[in-house]
């Protein structure tokens, strides 16, 4: 049987390896130094669409915590040049006013790619390994629903805060308002009719700071986890409607609420 030339075993081998590193999850960050402390509570307010009330009913009971803050560390595979990489991350949450994401992908375990992007006092920065994108008022916008949209992992905001409500659309559907400054926004959330869970999260979106149009966005659900006896959707995806697949997924493996954030969310870094 004849040998393989060096230079083609090489040329094979490339391809290999750079796969195999793509399999290699990369460590978690370590946990957030503050501990989540007892959680007040207020009763779940009486005047939900009969989906959103089943909903809150399944995931927390009938006393909902008030959540001023969250930090959510996690893994996640992102697409980048349609390759998909594995990465871990952190998400920081002032509930209903700002988030700061770090993310790191990475290669056979080593950080490869790192994106520290913001959202705070109406105003995106996103530093990502192409350059540094801020003031785009499509950024801005887009940036306005990613927070409304993740805030479904601190889910007690969509309903304590005065100026989010919901709207009934049928049994298993509701829209949900939310605001944008002085104006508003909208999303469309689906629940699971035999478990009452929420199974998407969609709404119309500016992708690019160029586009002409926005696309829809959804956040779909992939699985549930409990912390601090309130069960989110933890595992997720993120699908564009002009893409085949999702472009990312998250699986947050620890959370802490309300605990201190002001420093840390303008922070760089883990």
């Amino acid at each position: 049987m004849k040998k393989l030339p060096i230079a083609l075993a090489g040329a094979l081998a490339i391809p290999i390896i750079g796969w195999l590193g793509l399999q290699v999850k990369p460590k978690p960050f370590p946990s957030y130094p503050q501990a989540t402390p007892d959680l007040e509570t207020v009763p779940l307010p009486t005047d939900l669409p009969a989906p959103v009330a089943r909903y809150y009913k399944t995931i927390i009971g009938d006393q909902i915590p008030v959540i001023h803050s969250a930090v959510l560390t996690g893994r996640a595979k992102l697409r980048v040049f349609g390759l998909y990489f594995p990465a871990r991350f952190r998400i920081v949450h002032v509930a209903g006013q700002a988030y700061r994401h770090y993310i790191e992908a990475t290669w056979c375990g080593f950080p490869l790619m790192k994106v520290n992007e913001r959202y705070i006092d109406g105003h995106a920065r996103m530093e990502l390994p192409v350059g540094v994108i801020e003031d785009e008022p499509k950024v801005d916008m887009a940036a306005n629903l990613g927070l409304w949209g993740e805030s479904v992992w601190l889910p007690s905001i969509l309903i304590t805060d005065p100026r989010v409500r919901w709207e009934a659309v049928d049994a298993s559907t509701a829209r949900l308002i939310v605001p944008y400054g002085a104006q508003e926004d909208v999303m469309m959330a689906t629940f699971d009719p035999q478990t009452g869970l929420l199974q998407t999260l969609e709404a119309m979106r500016w992708k690019e700071a160029t586009d002409a149009s926005k696309t829809g966005w959804c956040n779909k659900t992939l699985g549930w986890k409990t912390f601090h006896g309130v069960h989110i959707p933890a595992q997720a995806s993120v699908i564009w409607a002009d893409e085949d697949g999702p472009c990312s997924t998250w699986d947050i493996q620890e959370v802490a609420y309300n605990v201190g954030v002001s420093e840390y969310i303008h922070a760089r870094g883990k």
